[in-house]
């Protein structure tokens, strides 16, 4: 089964290092990899592509010129193929990664792949644990709305952007800077940042101290020229900055950081603040989104796109006109006085700023938590932390586990059930509820007037939010 388009995309931007030249990629619903997708497309090149179930994300890969087959064979493969990439989901044992060695095509992993897009602008990388995403998509829009043309790839969806990824044909190149796999390591930038350093994908790295290592070699990577930011106030991105080759600053609330938010007020959880950099008074500004932990992005963002070259009026414009990413607090309907968010959340820190920020802004008279853990390995090591990250949660509701990278062994270590009890004797209330069919009717009967549901996870638990928001629009 195939799903072409009969048409390229329109307005591209050809490039002759591109052009013509055909490449496959292996796991291209992924967001990175469809925007990838796009990118190449974009430049000129031919893209082929498959995955094991069909999306909407493949749809509009489609759409966008790319033809594209549901299951993965060896077949898919065409026969003219220059090279092929793979994401990190990606088994040695696929029949395409088996089928492109023995065939002698080039096989490049994704991360490579963007590294060498970025090669050819100034890149700007965001990196840390949390708000990639966020921070990756206000510099993007920062950059547009100043009409600067960048290219960029975003790890979401983001509407003012018009999707996840774009090229244009200024002087920067902005993308996510992921630790997993120490995939940061093939970028080169001129500009980045180190949002925060905490424990995560521990089915790869040993402990913090191995993550933090991996975060110092990447900051190895900026280019001498250029300027890192990072978090002034997190012990482990301070030890990482030590190893920069390039000039250095550090942003925060403490006094001691080179850019600093002070004289903070929230308005439902939405912030304004001053922005001081070096002590002297730069701007003040207004976010449209709610939580706290989007001053610390919009604090990044700014202090990137000040070293960019934007004046200090372009940036408070692009920055508190910003809406946001997909998935990250997203409103999906309020229907009948039932409120229905939707959000990225798979982390225990995450879990905890984003239930703050979505009790702050619709204050609910209940909060109801629909949490599907990402991975096993993440959950039993991380199990009593995420226990505690729901103290905001009137009622968490947790489904199976989202299998992904996991051994079959790793996967018995560990199951809902467990996560649901640690919750439980930390004075939560939560229960196990194993498909989403059952969540939805537990929902249905118990949701009231002035009820709140945020579904959170990584996987595809955003399901169960539609089908609320369909069932909502019925019976209101």
């Amino acid at each position: 089964m195939t799903v072409e388009s009969k048409t390229s995309t329109e307005g591209s931007k050809v490039d002759d290092k591109y052009l013509g030249k055909r490449f496959h990629l292996i796991g291209a619903g992924g967001v990175g990899m469809r925007a990838l997708g796009k990118m190449l497309m974009m430049r000129g090149a031919c893209v082929t592509g498959s995955d094991i179930e069909p999306s909407a994300a493949l749809d509009d890969l489609a759409c966008h010129g790319a033809k594209i087959a549901i299951g993965q064979r060896a077949d898919n493969i065409p026969q003219n193929c220059d090279t092929v990439v793979y994401s990190v989901a990606i088994k040695p044992d696929n029949p395409e990664l088996l089928a492109a060695k023995e065939r002698g095509i080039e096989l490049i992993k994704y991360s490579k792949m963007l590294g060498r897009l970025m090669s050819d602008k100034k890149g700007i990388a965001i990196a840390g644990t949390h708000g990639k995403s966020t921070t990756s998509a206000m510099i993007a829009y920062a950059l547009v709305q100043a009409g600067k043309d960048p290219s960029f790839v975003i790890g979401a969806d983001v509407d003012q952007l018009g999707g996840p990824s774009g090229i244009g044909s200024g002087e920067y190149f902005v993308a996510e800077a992921c630790e997993y796999d120490r995939s940061f390591l093939n970028l080169t930038p001129t500009l980045a940042a180190i949002l925060n350093i905490e424990e995560d994908h521990l089915d790869y790295y040993a402990d913090i101290s191995e993550i933090t290592s991996a975060f110092s070699a990447f900051v190895e990577k900026v280019l001498p020229e250029g300027v890192l930011i990072g978090n002034g106030q997190d012990k482990h991105v301070v030890l990482a900055l030590q190893n920069a080759r390039c000039r250095w600053e550090t942003f925060g609330l403490d006094e001691r950081c080179h850019w600093r938010a002070e004289n903070l007020t929230s308005n439902r959880g939405r912030y304004s603040f001053d922005v001081f950099y070096h002590d002297k008074h730069l701007c003040s500004i207004s976010l449209r989104l709610a939580g706290l932990h989007n001053v610390y992005d919009a604090l990044t963002a700014i202090a990137v796109l000040y070293h960019a070259g934007l004046s200090v009026g372009e940036i408070v414009q692009a920055i508190s006109s910003f809406e946001g990413v997909q998935r990250r607090m997203t409103l999906k309907a309020q229907l009948g006085g039932i409120s229905v968010v939707d959000d990225y959340a798979h982390h225990p820190t995450e879990i905890q700023v984003t239930l703050r920020a979505v009790v702050d802004y619709y204050q609910p008279q209940r909060t109801w938590c629909v949490f599907q853990p990402h991975q096993h390995s993440r959950t039993r090591f991380l199990l009593k932390d995420f226990a505690r990250s729901f103290s905001l949660a009137d009622e968490v509701i947790v489904p199976d586990i989202y299998f992904v990278r996991d051994s079959q062994l790793e996967k018995e270590n560990v199951s809902s059930a467990d996560l649901v009890a640690q919750i439980c004797l930390n004075g939560g209330k939560a229960i196990y509820l194993q498909s989403f069919d059952t969540i939805v009717e537990h929902l249905k009967k118990n949701l009231a007037p002035g009820d709140l549901v945020i579904t959170m996870g990584a996987g595809d638990i955003w399901k169960v939010a539609d089908e609320i928001v369909q069932w909502l629009g019925t019976n209101c």
